[in-house]
């Protein structure tokens, strides 16, 4: 706590004084109320309802040229009645040959559009945004945190239009006062703003200028006034729908679980109710997501979880209201992730592990199937939000076939998942208080499952956020805990794990003790920023922990326990163009880690900076020395071991994005120096191909291949002589991927949209060795090499044989650890949105994973061991409708 009490001081010392940025005053728009009168939405602004209210026009440059009049102006006018908001757009366009009418998939945001956000609760941080593109495309997002979270998943039921005329291109949006949120008063005022892209000009207006070093977005918008005596409406909507699939894969004689061919039929509902104008109730029963599109392939050696985006519509939307990141620092590092919440945990793969005969056929689940979810989600015009969420999930067997016998065996049990958030905003958000809770509870009596699994996990967190000088100067606390409950075997098990660790021989401050039913343990993160002023330069300092206790992987996401991070991050904006330059970005990163115990872990720093030019092109490049890396879990459990120091350069360039034709090319390299010169190597390169042949298709390719040359990669572990063996070898490993994406967009509301990704990771071990002095300065010094008289191969047995002390005998054994590991996974979706809110779609899903030839190349492996065999394919239809 002495380590943790000095880092928190460090942190409220490194503020400096910066002026104040300079103040922007406030735009208004006086609109009026329809009567006896329609709009049709047409993208005509020819109705004579139009004709009420005044153009409203004079936007101001956003990007690149921040402050300045825009190359084309855009004009609006704004409308409602009791049960819409209308707005209508005129984007001026000298040359409307040059307009880039792309189609695109909703919240595609392609080619020339105009946006409106609005702040219906006027509570400066919380608004609803509308796009509408020159093509008739729909964009919209939810906006929170000022501006920090823009939820695209959020799908309200709007209407809208556009056409191409001489001069300009025009545009008609059609909002159901349904679809936002605001209180019940006489006369309303809420703050919206404008926002215009023109695609050839690569430009992007706003009707309230909005400087780019400004803190904050929502409370930087305009107001609108003028509207009064509309009523807060309810929002209910009930969504059923019908799932049928066909799963044909290969033929498995004697495997009555791989004969071919599965079918399917499925039902289920979702649902939106406004509870009461300001809240609302979400839920979903017996939930399919066969139209979300797959993860894509990963393989990770060091035992850090990979951590996946969440997909699935019912848990993607509103996804800032449950979330609480515990580490929210601009310098980034391991802790990014982190979370009390990590909804990928709902419905992922079963856990349990249980004997099976020999020459049994086992049909083991994929996901764990979701009984149900709700949430109950909203904010009030006081600025409280509320946010709850609950899931179900079955139990889950696997079905075990022996000699003409079949049982069921459980592997999953039945489980309730709980998240609760309430947040108050303070002087309109300048300041914020924030608790979440999440609980997690599994029904283990008699499952066979007890030392398997939690019984219990909870935890919490407190959020606190302070800003003033316009809320340049910001301040943010986050301190919580979490509990987790079972078995003494399962909490040893956690202990353990690769989290925590207790059992590392050289950690005086962490102890295994097998006797415990629980574990509860802390973190946080504490942070001194200052974004903005007339320098352009934003700053942030801030420290986070994780006692060796926390555990929040039952519900939540945590990367590794026992850290303490404290990282100063440092950033400069250049807000028009300089020179060549549309665009410069530069940052300066110092990390340092410690574990609980005060152990110095980690220290280097960074610089990288970032370009846009005056011809549409970018680049950027960075670098980070790394002058000290020691890990905890580089030998599984072993003492901590000094890893390579080094540097690590990157670069990367991108073609004008509005051609038909875009590359892109990402090149990083990491070489170790000093002492640990030859310990490691890596490279990295990364490519983007991207056509356009018309406007409604588009053509990516994103080939990715890497090579690594690492001295010391962990093995195995033995024993010798009452010694610790931790054995580990020189691995040379190569992976390739390629990510391809095909869409088509026949209309707005029709797409036919592909994805696929073949991948291969293949690993060769050699110069086995086992540690000896884990951290001497020079990586020759921290092993000793076997030689060949040593170690023996069997080729039946594929170990190593090792014969230590040279008597004849075998002192002990490993596996071979090398390894071929490849995949193809692809999506071909055809999505229809004939009615609002209401889709249909086709999905074709394929999925193949082998395990190559560690001798071959990877392209060759990946034609021969990978393509060469039977795939297994999905094939899906949905139906849904939405009635509202």
């Amino acid at each position: 706590m002495k380590l943790l009490t000095t880092l928190f001081l460090t942190v409220l010392v490194s503020a400096q004084v910066i002026l104040a940025q300079e103040a922007v005053e406030k735009r208004k728009y006086q609109t009026k109320k329809l009567s006896d009168v329609s709009i049709s939405i047409d993208g005509d602004l020819s109705d004579e309802a139009w004709e009420s209210v005044d153009w409203e026009t004079d936007f101001t440059v956003h990007f690149p040229n921040n402050g300045e009049t825009p190359k084309r102006q855009t004009m609006f006018k704004v409308l409602y009645d009791d049960n819409h908001v209308y707005f209508g757009f005129k984007c001026m366009h000298e040359n409307i040959e040059e307009l880039e009418n792309r189609l695109g998939r909703r919240d595609n945001f392609p080619g020339d559009w105009v946006e409106v956000n609005i702040d219906s609760y006027h509570d400066l941080s919380t608004a609803f945004s509308f796009t509408t593109s020159v093509s008739g495309v729909k964009g919209d997002e939810f906006i929170t945190g000022n501006g920090n979270n823009w939820d695209t998943n959020w799908n309200p039921i709007w209407y809208n239009a556009a056409q191409i005329n001489e001069d300009s291109w025009t545009a008609e949006v059609k909002i159901p006062l349904s679809q936002l949120r605001f209180g019940d008063r006489d006369e309303h005022i809420w703050g919206f703003n404008v926002m215009r892209r023109d695609f050839g000009a690569d430009e992007r207006s706003t009707w309230q200028w909005i400087p780019q070093n400004a803190a904050g977005w929502v409370s930087n918008f305009g107001e609108l006034h003028g509207i009064k005596g509309i009523k807060p409406k309810r929002q209910i909507e009930i969504q059923p729908y019908t799932v049928v699939a066909l799963s044909k894969g290969p033929v498995e004689e004697g495997n009555p679980y791989a004969d071919g061919s599965d079918a399917k039929l499925n039902f289920g509902l979702d649902g939106k109710v406004g509870v009461t104008t300001d809240m609302t109730l979400d839920f979903t029963i017996n939930p399919d997501f066969g139209q979300v599109e797959a993860d894509p392939s990963a393989l990770n050696l060091d035992g850090f979880q990979i951590f996946f985006d969440e997909r699935r519509p019912f848990f993607v939307e509103n996804a800032n209201l449950f979330s609480f990141s515990v580490s929210r620092l601009e310098a980034g590092g391991p802790f990014g992730n982190d979370n009390l919440f990590y909804s990928r945990r709902i419905g992922a793969s079963p856990r349990g592990d249980f004997d099976a005969p020999d020459g049994a056929y086992i049909d083991y689940p994929r996901f764990t199937s979701i009984i149900g979810s709700a949430k109950f989600s909203g904010k009030t015009q006081k600025g409280l939000s509320v946010g709850i969420l609950e899931s179900i999930t079955a139990k889950e067997y696997a079905r075990v076939s022996h000699e003409g016998q079949e049982t069921d065996v459980l592997v999953e049990p039945l489980t309730n998942y709980v998240v609760a958030s309430v947040s108050q905003d303070i002087k309109q958000g300048e300041s914020r208080i924030g608790l979440t809770m999440t609980g997690l509870n599994r029904r283990l009596d008699q499952t066979g499952l007890e030392d398997q699994y939690h019984s219990e996990a909870y935890s919490g967190g407190l959020n606190l956020f302070h800003s003033w000088k316009s809320r340049e100067w910001q301040l943010t606390g986050n301190f919580l805990f979490s509990h987790v409950g079972g078995t003494a075997a399962k909490i040893r098990n956690t202990q353990e794990s690769f989290e925590h660790y207790f059992q590392r021989p050289d950690a005086e401050h962490v102890l295994v003790d097998g006797t415990k039913t629980s574990l509860t343990g802390h973190g946080g993160t504490i942070s001194l920023g200052n974004y903005g002023g007339k320098d352009n330069i934003s700053f942030q300092t801030g420290v986070t922990w994780r006692s060796p206790d926390l555990e929040l992987n039952d519900i939540g996401f945590l990367n590794t326990a026992d850290e303490i991070h404290h990282v100063t991050w440092a950033g400069y904006r250049s807000p028009k163009p300089v020179g060549i330059f549309r665009r410069i970005a530069i940052n300066v990163n110092q990390y340092s880690r410690w574990t609980y115990g005060g152990e110095h872990l980690y220290n280097a720093a960074n610089t990288n900076m970032h370009f846009s030019f005056k011809n549409y092109w970018g680049m950027g490049f960075g670098g980070t020395y790394e002058m000290k890396d020691i890990s905890t879990k580089a030998l599984f459990g072993g003492p901590l071991l000094r890893q390579n120091k080094g540097i690590v350069n990157w670069i990367y360039i991108d073609s004008d994005n509005r051609k038909k034709v875009t590359t892109g090319i990402n090149l990083t390299h990491f070489r170790s120096v000093g002492p640990d010169r030859g310990a490691l190597a890596f490279n990295s390169y990364r490519f983007f191909i991207g056509y356009q042949p018309s406007s409604s298709i588009r053509i990516t390719l994103n080939p990715t291949y890497s090579k690594q040359d690492r001295a010391i990669q962990n093995v195995a572990y033995e024993e010798f002589g009452g010694e610790d063996r931790y054995i580990t070898g020189r691995i040379n490993q190569e992976t390739f991927s390629l990510s391809m994406r095909l869409n088509y967009s026949i209309t707005p509301n029709m797409t036919l949209q592909y994805w696929g990704q073949p991948f291969i990771s293949k690993g060769q071990y050699s110069e086995f060795k086992y540690i000896t002095d884990p951290l001497a300065r020079s990586y020759v010094d921290r092993f000793d090499l076997y030689d060949a008289a040593q170690m023996s191969y069997g080729e039946g047995s594929e170990e190593y044989s090792i014969d230590e002390d040279r008597d004849g005998q075998t002192d002990y054994s490993f596996s071979n650890p090398d390894f071929s590991f490849m995949q193809f996974r692809s999506n071909l979706v055809f999505r229809w949105e004939y009615k609002p809110g209401s889709e249909f779609f086709l999905v074709w899903t394929q999925n193949n994973t082998a395990s190559g030839d560690v001798e071959k190349g990877i392209y060759s492996s990946l034609a021969d061991d990978l393509f060469g065999r039977d795939v297994h394919n999905t094939f899906l239809m949905k139906f849904t409708y939405r009635f509202y």
